[in-house]
């Protein structure tokens, strides 16, 4: 799918493939929604449980369904996406800062993690939503109201060649901020899930 090519604003939804094994996503656009899911999920059935691409695909009860009563459900967050910026970059790739929680969350939900920052501004660049290049960033608590955050969100675009998206929470105001003044624009609304075993 192309985060940068809505589709029609239809009511409908489309069915596509998931991009990391065992992992699953709803993804809602104005009008349409993407909806990845295990096989032995028909379209009809899909249909049947209340998917469509006016909210019904975000439907809690849509995702505890496709998800079974011991499957995960991410949060529901925003998608943003920038293209890239012909700019040299200014941080350097680190390979120390696998225990930070920020980069093993990236871990276990993206591939091809990159890192870079150092302890206090950490970003995460790797292979997520729809197949495109997502980056995830944190800043220290001590050090946040700096600018760090657009800071970090630039430097992503700076070390890619092709679009960045990023996912934020709907009550992350300071981290919707940041993507913003980092000219991240809006492009939907995402989540994942985990399915339990067997489904």
């Amino acid at each position: 799918m192309d985060l940068l090519d809505h589709p029609p604003a239809d009511g409908g939804w489309t069915r596509i493939d998931p991009w990391s094994p065992g992992l699953y996503a709803v993804i809602a656009m104005t009008g349409h929604a993407f909806v990845s899911a295990p096989p032995s999920w028909s379209d009809d059935a899909l249909t049947a449980l209340g998917v469509d691409g006016f909210g019904g695909a975000h439907d809690p009860r849509v995702l505890a369904a496709l998800a079974g009563s011991d499957g995960w459900i991410d949060v529901l967050d925003q998608m943003l996406i920038a293209d890239p910026l012909d700019e040299p970059p200014t941080l350097t790739q680190r390979h120390d800062l696998d225990d930070h929680a920020r980069v093993r969350r990236a871990r276990e939900l993206r591939s091809d993690v990159r890192v870079f920052g150092d302890r206090q501004s950490v970003l995460a660049l790797g292979r997520g939503i729809a197949g495109y290049l997502e980056a995830a960033f944190e800043v220290d608590p001590a050090l946040r109201g700096q600018g760090l955050g657009r800071s970090l969100l630039l430097e992503a675009r700076r070390l890619s060649d092709e679009p960045v998206v990023v996912a934020v929470s709907p009550g992350n105001v300071a981290s919707t901020r940041a993507a913003l003044a980092a000219g991240y624009r809006p492009a939907g609304a995402v989540q994942l899930y985990r399915p339990m075993v067997g489904t």
